[in-house]
């Protein structure tokens, strides 16, 4: 535990001395990821499906706030569905749009969520979206979480059903839309996945607030539940798939990314626990302070003496 906590603070003092690099970092390894992700499974334009592409849009994402990766990943995706099926690309604009005028009129913020909740349904850690978005976020996170999965089922759906979109003729594109915006807001899968995340990330708000000792972990395995248990109700009333491991594999990795986003934020101790009570002319305060576990970095300095044995003659 020692050696957790003096990693924890070396690496908060290297991300103190060096955020100017590391956070262009961090946007680029988002940024090429997804524009990776997109390339792997709705690549259907040749001049944008190169090896090159990514890291050359990881690098312009390494200048731009998160809002603007997002709608710059969002533009990259149309271009890339437009080579399959105007139909789903309308479809997507018309979705982006909608999400631009409405949220970011409102709050401009968890813009990243856009990019992380596609980016985790595609790596098979579903779960984690919304333990994180609960403990970082605030509850209007679900609407950027709703709208990265329904990113994720709209690259989902374009792959799976890609040689009936590009083989629909003209005379069919009224069919073919109806069709894809059937098979996009019909998805039942993607509903109980919506309805599991939304449920999770309320159970994970509500119960961090708690003033109770360990209330991050109860709402990390509180949160895990709920989105297990409407995950079955959905298998039970929808008849809607999951694979089992695949399901336990991603609960685990969810978890194990839950608790260290804990670790690194909020580790306390709760067994130095203190009540304080004091007052003024008009009020009783009755607080309860909990101390952050903190360590001291050892500062050790390493002293090399070099000793020359004299040569025998």
């Amino acid at each position: 535990m020692m050696g957790l906590l003096v990693f924890k603070e070396g690496l908060k003092a290297f991300y103190a001395k060096y955020s100017a690099f590391a956070i262009p970092v961090i946007r680029f390894a988002v940024g090429f990821t997804a524009v990776f992700l997109m390339n792997q499974n709705v690549g259907f334009m040749p001049k944008l499906s190169g090896p090159l592409v990514p890291a050359g849009m990881g690098f312009v994402c390494a200048c731009l706030p998160y809002g603007a990766i997002a709608f710059l990943c969002g533009g990259f995706l149309l271009a890339q569905l437009s080579a399959a099926s105007m139909e789903v690309t309308v479809i997507t604009l018309v979705f982006i749009l909608v999400v631009a005028l409405l949220y970011y009129s409102f709050r401009p913020g968890d813009s990243v969520l856009l990019l992380a909740a596609p980016i985790l349904f595609f790596l098979k850690m579903p779960f984690v979206i919304p333990l994180l978005t609960g403990l970082a976020g605030s509850l209007l996170s679900v609407i950027p979480m709703c709208c990265g999965i329904f990113i994720y089922y709209v690259m989902l759906y374009t792959k799976m059903n890609s040689g009936f979109l590009a083989g629909s003729g003209q005379e069919e594109m009224t069919q073919v839309f109806i069709g894809a915006v059937k098979g996009l807001l019909g998805n039942q899968v993607m509903l109980v996945m919506m309805a599991a995340c939304c449920l999770g990330v309320l159970v994970v708000h509500l119960i961090k607030r708690w003033s109770v000792s360990y209330s991050w972990i109860i709402a990390i395995a509180a949160g895990v539940i709920a989105q297990v248990v409407v995950i079955f109700v959905g298998d039970f009333r929808f008849g809607v798939e999951m694979s089992l491991p695949e399901m336990t594999l991603g609960i685990v990795l969810s978890c194990a990314a839950a608790g260290a986003y804990h670790f690194f934020v909020f580790a306390v101790d709760y067994s130095r626990t203190e009540y304080v009570q004091f007052e003024d002319d008009e009020y009783y305060y009755y607080v309860k302070a909990v101390p952050k576990l903190t360590v001291t970095r050892p500062d050790v300095k390493v002293k090399r003496i070099n000793t020359r044995k004299a040569a025998r003659r």
